[in-house]
């Protein structure tokens, strides 16, 4: 599978801009080189708003720019993963969502762990969901989700083969993700691809790039450098079965996902 990693700058709580620079991203898209997915950083339609902004930039998850990327997704016949401020049952999340070639949506995910800034602006999911695209289970994180390694193990034991990371992680904080990811994918024996952002952003705040993707074994595939570009991956699919010969750290794991917290411990199955 070939994947194209949309590292871009994008600008804090607005949308046509960015808009504009996701639509001119997939249609350029290689997809006669056998593209088949194009990844976009973390909130990539409204960047991150302050509290007084969410509101003029959110939008449902049929609202104009969801239905002009999954308009240009079934145009160039290419799936996106995309970032953007959702507005939903009165509430406001961080969200991103899977669109297939045929411009529908595959899988919708709220960022579940909220960055400090995140608080106050949006409402956390509760939900870590997966789907089957192109024969495979995939899942979708949001930044500082992959720093907990109970998000990622949700997804693999629902049957993940690869997890797309939507980010948006600042200086100095770039080892911390290329560390956790290389976690993610090693302790769950998946694939792992992320985009984040580069550039600046509201408060002076940069962001270093640094797209990625690992194999089963936590080894870094390919890396982007800190410049807006788009880097092209390919995943070899045999690394699943070939990570998982010898052991398999779901089938061997004893400590459960689920905290019992009347009692204050986690029960050994």
């Amino acid at each position: 599978m070939r994947i194209e990693l949309a590292q871009i700058a994008i600008r804090d709580g607005v949308k046509e801009p960015n808009l504009e620079k996701v639509l001119d991203c997939i249609d350029k898209a290689d997809t006669a080189g056998d593209t088949e997915l194009l990844v976009f950083p973390e909130s990539t339609l409204s960047g991150f708003p302050s509290a007084d902004k969410v509101a003029g930039v959110a939008e449902p998850w049929d609202g104009p720019g969801i239905s002009a990327v999954r308009d240009a997704a079934k145009r160039r016949g290419v799936a996106v993963a995309v970032g953007y401020a959702e507005a939903a049952d009165g509430a406001f999340y961080n969200t991103s969502t899977l669109i297939d070639k045929d411009g529908d949506v595959v899988l919708q995910y709220r960022k579940t762990h909220l960055w400090p800034t995140d608080k106050g602006v949006v409402a956390a999911g509760n939900r870590l969901p997966t789907a089957m695209w192109k024969n495979r289970r995939v899942g979708l994180l949001i930044c500082y989700d992959v720093e907990f390694p109970e998000t990622a193990r949700a997804l693999a034991r629902q049957g993940a083969e690869l997890v797309i990371v939507t980010d948006g992680n600042m200086d100095p904080l770039g080892p911390v993700h290329s560390r956790a990811l290389a976690a993610r994918a090693m302790e769950n024996q998946i694939f792992v691809v992320m985009t984040n952002r580069c550039g600046t952003g509201a408060g002076g705040l940069t962001f270093p790039g640094e797209s990625i993707l690992v194999d089963p074994f936590g080894n870094t595939v390919a890396v982007a450098g800190k410049d807006e570009c788009v880097l092209t991956v390919d995943i070899n699919w045999s690394l699943l079965n070939k990570s998982r010969e010898e052991y398999y750290y779901l089938k061997d794991a004893r400590i459960s996902l689920s905290l019992r917290e009347d009692d204050g411990f986690v029960e050994i199955e």
